[in-house]
């Protein structure tokens, strides 16, 4: 018996040499690295096709500028045609700038109607056709007396002046409080009267409400967002109030609310990772839409599913991009356009993940990029697009 528990043992020591020819190392190996650090080069060979011009004009109802000077507004024009994208939307029509409070949250500036008149007007001049502006609400000082007719005079005026929509930021609902210190919620009915004049001036309201909901999980090794809540720890939700499914609730409410009114909802509603859900929400709001601005890593790692639902849902559905990033956008029109498999997205805080194409079939791809943006924005030549 101890003759036999000998040979296992030194049969145990020998395979190495027999299979592979050398010796186990000497020492077992104790590195790690951290999950930031860890950038595995892949070694799958597939056909590839990657896209650096959209395969039809398209329409970006989702980027943000912050310079619209004649000057840059050219520069922009002539990236915009390296992609084959026809206009764009700025939804920072009044300005983006944000300013730090003393209790650590951010308050918009968003009081400057000058400043959206003479941007408009510098797209006439410099870039006419290419940009469309949108207007946003100051909501500081909301509780005051007159406090909403004043924010209805001033939606009045900007879309007299040429503003095509309304965007609202996603302070509303999470950060932005009233006169007397209180949260206000999405569907504050002080706020009904805009939305009300919005329908009535026919113009959309491209609304960011929430944020992933993996920003109100715990941050532990279970959250997809682990990555982007340790690089950008203010973002982080978890035991907060309100919680993400009563932010989205309040926002659906008002699209219900408002049925004479269009909304889009900014970022897949946060909902691109459960597009069943998703699809029920916008089968109980008519009046609702939606765009892939900064969110097309989801579609990416479900194919089969998302080519369905794109198909499924392709009247509902816009182009937005959010962050003006020209190399960016291949990966959209990768996605979109090409049956690839397995290739890099571009920010590893939002995807871990390889993307793969949905190959949307053309009359998709052209809703998507043009033909839902013209049926729901006014002032774009249509004269720009195919039929």
């Amino acid at each position: 018996m101890i003759k036999s528990i000998r040979f296992l043992r030194l049969w145990a020591l020998l395979v190495p040499f027999i299979i592979y020819g050398q010796t186990a190392p000497s020492e077992p190996s104790n590195k790690t690295m951290s999950f930031e650090e860890y950038e595995p080069r892949s070694t799958l060979v597939v056909p590839g096709h990657p896209v650096t011009r959209a395969k039809y004009p398209f329409i970006d109802v989702h980027n943000h500028q912050a310079n619209m000077s004649p000057e840059r507004l050219k520069e922009v024009a002539a990236e915009m045609d390296k992609l084959n994208m026809a206009v764009m939307v700025n939804l920072s029509g009044r300005g983006f700038r944000r300013a730090q409070n003393p209790d650590g949250t951010t308050t918009t500036g968003l009081n400057d109607g000058e400043y959206l008149k003479n941007s408009i007007e510098n797209v006439k001049t410099a870039a006419p056709g290419r940009f469309l502006v949108f207007t946003n609400v100051d909501f500081n000082g909301i509780g005051e007396p007159g406090w909403t007719e004043k924010a209805v005079r001033e939606l009045t005026q900007d879309v007299k002046n040429g503003a095509t929509g309304l965007k609202i930021y996603k302070s509303l609902g999470l950060e932005t409080k009233d006169s007397s210190g209180k949260r206000v919620t999405v569907d504050d009915p002080r706020l009904d009267p805009i939305w009300a004049k919005c329908g009535e001036l026919k113009i959309p309201v491209l609304i960011h409400s929430g944020d992933p909901a993996p920003f109100w999980l715990p941050q532990d090794k279970f959250n997809e967002r682990w990555l982007e809540l340790k690089q950008f720890p203010d973002r982080y939700r978890y035991g907060k109030e309100p919680s993400w499914e009563q932010v989205m609730n309040e926002q659906f409410n008002v699209f219900k609310k408002h049925p004479q009114t269009t909304f889009i909802s900014a970022h897949m509603a946060w909902m691109a990772n459960d597009l069943a859900r998703l699809g029920k929400v916008l089968a109980e709001h008519p009046n609702m839409h939606t765009e892939i601005g900064a969110i097309i890593y989801e579609p990416g790692r479900q194919p089969r599913f998302a080519r369905d639902w794109f198909i499924k849902y392709q009247d509902r559905v816009l182009f937005g991009k959010d962050i003006w990033a020209p190399e960016e956008y291949h990966v959209y029109f990768r996605v979109l356009e090409t049956a690839d498999e397995y290739f890099d997205y571009y920010r590893k805080r939002h995807a871990f993940w390889k993307m793969y194409g949905l190959e949307l079939p053309d009359e998709v791809l052209k809703k998507l990029y043009y033909k839902n943006a013209l049926r729901l924005l006014p002032g774009i030549d249509k004269s720009k697009f195919p039929e």
